[in-house]
């Protein structure tokens, strides 16, 4: 089975104050891509580098998940940390993540210059860290996504088979 991990990194949705909205929106954009069967791992937890790292190394050793989707906590405020924890536990960055979530996001709002997504790769999985917001985090999954399958593709991953008429993953042709 497909594992994937889902993580909204945010200080009032652990603590009920918010309603977790930004990990459902990732658990419905990522249910409209794939037609492989998958489950998730989840967790909403604090704005704390050593919790989000923790999480992310739990569901990368432990629970198997070749693909992490974080949202929120990729700000330039003093509490966000996503980043750096994802840095921190990642053999390999991957800017090129960032840099299109970015792109996509200035077309969108100025303000996209101040978001620090980033993504990498801890042994077999991939991490990707998504802004918090629901409206945010469409534009910039399906920015990326694209790429996603061939990447686990190349890490060893499963083989993510998506709903083309949705999004299209890009795969090159071997001549």
């Amino acid at each position: 089975m497909i594992r994937i991990g889902i993580i909204n990194i945010s200080d009032r949705a652990s603590k009920g104050i918010y309603e977790d909205l930004p990990g459902k929106a990732i658990v419905a954009r990522l249910g409209e891509f794939l037609i492989s069967p998958w489950e998730k791992e989840y967790a909403v937890i604090p704005d704390e580098q050593h919790l989000i790292e923790q999480t992310l190394i739990d569901m990368a050793d432990n629970k198997n998940c070749c693909l992490i989707v974080t949202s929120g906590g990729t700000g330039p405020s003093p509490r966000d940390v996503t980043p750096e924890a994802t840095a921190a536990v990642c053999h390999k960055l991957m800017p090129g993540f960032g840099e299109i979530m970015r792109t996509e996001s200035l077309k969108f709002v100025p303000t996209a210059i101040l978001s620090r997504q980033t993504a990498g790769i801890r042994n077999k999985t991939l991490i990707v860290n998504l802004p918090g917001k629901p409206k945010s985090i469409r534009e910039c999954l399906d920015a990326v996504f694209p790429a996603i399958p061939y990447c686990l593709d190349l890490l060893g991953g499963p083989y993510l088979e998506c709903n083309e008429l949705i999004i299209k993953a890009f795969r090159p042709t071997v001549q």
